[in-house]
């Protein structure tokens, strides 16, 4: 395994501290200022193990929210029913971690630290025997609830995107990665079960990187062509404050789906395609291009090669893809244009 980069590093550990942080401070709120419980004593050893999970490998199937809550839930739940009938310690030590992994696999909220939940109560079974089930809803549920509230919020605002799985939407159901393998969800996961990887990666996750990996090797056969050898130069962009009208007057002269929004300086501020002008035009006639330009578009440098290129026009959610050099939009390439490159460099 390959070592992470240090901010990713830093990142994680440091989402990890604050996450425990935040639910300590939440022990001391809701712990009576008169008992003598330590509000540590509301933290529980497998929360670490969770913690590692929720920041350092966020995208992992056994990092999501329902994995995580359901799964530490679950296993305490079956854990502190096997210590009220099971006498012998080591017997039900064994019921307790083998009931929690059942119950994890059929829930299908698979999370190694939940074992670990199951396994602490079935040792602390003096302790937590004649406390009913409440150790499963405060500290187990209420702590790891919390942790994933805050990972959602750390990871996001570092740049990682939590809960990694997302209802695609329409756009995204039509290019989705799958469909352009010719392969369906169900082939892929019937890969991942014969592998025996499915609680390791999803199956939209295993098609994006077998799509990462051929159009890597599409940029290789490539050999040294770059985004600014095959871009277009001659740009036309529309100022933010542009109306409707100047909108649709730049669609009708120049054979373009999508505007790129520059600003004074020729920075790019975002892209206007035709069916949110459209949309527009109904919906909003006195907006302007900076209210109805996406701002989240993927772009390339000059100097990028074709890989991150081809990845993002394969993707379908841009008609094309602004070149930037330092904020400032100095190209677009097309589909067309790829295509003619291909078409010229495997013609040769």
């Amino acid at each position: 395994m390959g070592r992470p980069r240090l901010r990713e590093m830093m990142r994680a550990s440091a989402g990890a501290a604050a996450g425990l942080l935040a639910c300590l401070a939440l022990a001391h709120l809701l712990t009576p200022v008169d008992t003598a419980i330590s509000p540590a004593a509301l933290l529980f050893a497998p929360l670490g193990a969770t913690a590692f999970l929720v920041f350092a490998v966020p995208n992992s199937p056994l990092s999501q929210p329902w994995s995580a809550i359901v799964g530490n839930t679950a296993s305490a739940l079956i854990a502190l029913t096997v210590i009220r009938v099971v006498g012998n310690p080591a017997l039900s030590a064994a019921l307790s971690v083998g009931g929690g992994i059942l119950a994890m696999m059929s829930l299908r909220a698979i999370h190694p630290p939940a074992a670990a939940v199951a396994l602490l109560i079935s040792l602390n079974a003096g302790a937590l025997r004649d406390t009913g089930y409440a150790f499963a809803w405060r500290p187990v549920m209420l702590d790891t609830t919390l942790l994933v509230a805050f990972a959602v919020l750390w990871n996001r605002a570092t740049g990682r995107i939590y809960p990694f799985r997302q209802p695609p939407t329409e756009a995204e159901r039509a290019s989705a990665p799958d469909r352009r393998l010719g392969l369906s969800a169900d082939d892929l996961a019937a890969i991942l079960q014969r592998m025996h990887l499915g609680a390791n990666i999803g199956p939209e996750d295993l098609a994006r990187v077998i799509g990462a990996a051929q159009a890597e090797t599409t940029a290789r056969h490539l050999g040294g062509i770059t985004c600014g050898e095959i871009m277009s130069r001659n740009v036309f962009a529309v100022r933010p404050s542009a109306t409707l009208d100047e909108i649709g007057a730049m669609f009708r002269s120049h054979p373009v789906k999508a505007l790129p929004v520059t600003d004074a300086a020729g920075h790019l501020c975002g892209t206007v395609n035709q069916s949110r002008y459209i949309k527009a035009l109904t919906d909003a006639p006195d907006a302007t291009a900076e209210r109805i330009m996406r701002r989240d578009m993927a772009t390339v440098a000059p100097d990028d090669p074709l890989a991150p290129l081809i990845a993002i026009l394969a993707a379908g959610g841009q008609a094309n893809v602004p070149v930037t050099e330092d904020g400032k939009l100095v190209g677009v390439i097309t589909r067309t244009d790829l295509i003619a490159a291909l078409a010229a460099e495997f013609g040769h």
